[in-house]
Order: structure tokens, then C-alpha cells, then sequence
């Protein structure tokens, strides 16, 4: 009996080592290499916001191999990429309330698809998956799109969002030689 109780005070001290230790560490570390970036966008009837950690490229291939296609990622590195608007938005012709959500994206060949999800997770992996797999919850998705891709002519080391204006507002998601562009409007 004895043993036990100190096999589970043993357990508790490394499970709260880990939580108040490690992980915030770990945490540090990673924005070494992928920098939290927020990048704003606002007019007379729209503030929006999104915050997201940058990886870089380092000469690896990404879509595909990287970030596999037809799997959910979490958008980004370290914490999930946040979206937020100050007012109600439509996103490719579909209501947005306000609100801050969770971005992740399906990346496709030819197209990607993009979740706006109500929950906003810790990490956005399990650890236990080695970062392969994300910690969205479905049941949490409030609205789902289909961009198509673009092929850029250049590559783009970093992992970028940001916003555009032309006949309306584009959040723009780009890494490596590909390109989607997110249509928003009040």
C-alpha cells in the first residue's frame, strides 16, 4: 500500500512538473523558430484580427509532405491561428457572428477547406500523436468553406496571413508556392 501511495505522489509531482514547468518551456522555445504574428484589418465596418505562430520553410517541401494533404491542420504552428471580428461578417457569402474562433484548414491540391470553430484548444495537437494530429472538435465548427488554390510564382519562406482590399476584403493564407484568399464582408 505504501509503495502505491508514493507510485501516485511520484506520478502527480511529474504531471505537475510537466504542466507548470515543461510546457510553458516548451512553449518558449517553439516561438524561437515560429514567431507569433498578429495582423489587423479595419475600415469603417470592419475591425477583424487574426494571431497565428509563422514557421519557416528551410528548404522543405510543405503541402503534401510537411502539412499533408486532405488532413486537417491547425494553421500555423504552437497554439491554434485565432480569427476575430468586432461585428457580425459574411465569409463567402455565409454569416460569421462576432466573435473570436479557431482557424483550421484542410489543404487540398486544388482546393482547401477552411473551419472557423467556436473552441479555442490550448495547443491545437496531441502530444501523444507526435503533432500529427489536431485537437479541433468538430461538433464546434460554425462555419465551413472551400477556397481554390493558387499557385504563386515565388516562394514564401514564412508562413503568412494577412488582408487585403480590392472589390472587397481577402484574408490571405501563403507558404512555399501556394496561395488561398478568404472573401469578407460586412
Amino acid at each position: 500500500m505504501r509503495v502505491l501511495k508514493w507510485i501516485i505522489i511520484i506520478l502527480v509531482a511529474l504531471v505537475l512538473l510537466f504542466q507548470f514547468v515543461a510546457k510553458p518551456y516548451l512553449k518558449e522555445q517553439t516561438k524561437k523558430h515560429s514567431p507569433q504574428i498578429t495582423e489587423s484589418f479595419e475600415s469603417d465596418q470592419l475591425q477583424l484580427e487574426v494571431s497565428y505562430s509563422s514557421p519557416f520553410k528551410k528548404g522543405r517541401v510543405i503541402f503534401g509532405e510537411l502539412v499533408p494533404y486532405d488532413v486537417v491542420w491547425r494553421t500555423g504552428a504552437n497554439e491554434p491561428t485565432t480569427f476575430s471580428t468586432e461585428s457580425d461578417i459574411s465569409v463567402k457569402g455565409n454569416s460569421l457572428a462576432a466573435g473570436t474562433y479557431s482557424l483550421w484548414t484542410k489543404p487540398g491540391r486544388e482546393n482547401w477547406t477552411v473551419y472557423f470553430n467556436s473552441e479555442i484548444p490550448d495547443w491545437g495537437v496531441t502530444i501523444s500523436s507526435g503533432g500529427r494530429e489536431t485537437t479541433r472538435n468538430p461538433q464546434y465548427d460554425v462555419l465551413v468553406i472551400e477556397v481554390p488554390v493558387i499557385e504563386l510564382q515565388q516562394t514564401e519562406e514564412s508562413f503568412t496571413i494577412d488582408f487585403s482590399e480590392e472589390e472587397m476584403v481577402y484574408m490571405n493564407l501563403y507558404w512555399d508556392t501556394t496561395k488561398i484568399r478568404v472573401p469578407i464582408t460586412p
